[in-house]
């Protein structure tokens, strides 16, 4: 690995172990064994770097989500239906504790982005990759050929029932929504339009 790789393994260790505000360079630096200007001519800034880890963090969350839960493995149920997305929330449900951290690191910046604009702009910016990249998990259709429009109602609907169910769990698990009653609540909801 070079240094913008070592940088980004260390940013991400920091932001797991010491969140988004309590991180500095120096941190970074010594997780890394990099040096403070590898910061600068790889990323930019120290928060630049913080959000590309982030971002890479989710990433490696969200292929820990999709069908069959595996790479190479076919999944169990067809794209589109009810049984595809019981399975992807059920994984989703099932990554809490492993994912537990990062879902935590979201609210922190969540909750700090008036605080933190330039922070806040990039992580705007990611939404759109993260609503496309959610989207293939219960439709079947690789990223690269959905449109726009599918992108900005299904991924905003899924992204919008995935961060509803991260407060839930991060808040009390014992009470949180399952894959079931999510599924039971959607098909409910959808034989209440067709009757109307």
């Amino acid at each position: 690995m070079g240094h913008r790789e070592d940088l980004l393994e260390g940013a991400k260790r920091c932001l797991l172990e010491k969140g988004f505000l309590r991180t500095t360079a120096r941190d970074i630096v010594k997780e890394s064994g990099t040096n403070l200007a590898s910061i600068g001519y790889h990323y930019g800034s120290k928060d630049a770097l913080l959000v590309q880890a982030y971002v890479s963090l989710v990433q490696e969350m969200g292929d820990r989500y999709g069908p069959g839960w595996g790479a190479g493995e076919v999944p169990r149920t067809a794209p589109g239906s009810l049984d595809r997305f019981r399975e992807v929330w059920a994984n989703i449900i099932g990554s809490v504790p492993e994912a537990r951290p990062i879902w935590l690191l979201s609210f922190e910046l969540i909750l700090q982005g008036d605080r933190l604009p330039e922070v806040r702009r990039m992580l705007a910016a990611a939404q759109e990759e993260g609503r496309s990249g959610i989207v293939p998990l219960f439709n079947g259709v690789p990223e690269e050929k959905l449109d726009r429009e599918t992108v900005e109602t299904e991924g905003r609907f899924y992204t919008t029932l995935l961060q509803g169910l991260m407060v839930q769990w991060l808040f009390d698990p014992d009470s949180a929504t399952t894959a079931e009653q999510l599924t039971e609540g959607l098909r409910r909801v959808v034989d209440g339009v067709g009757r109307s």
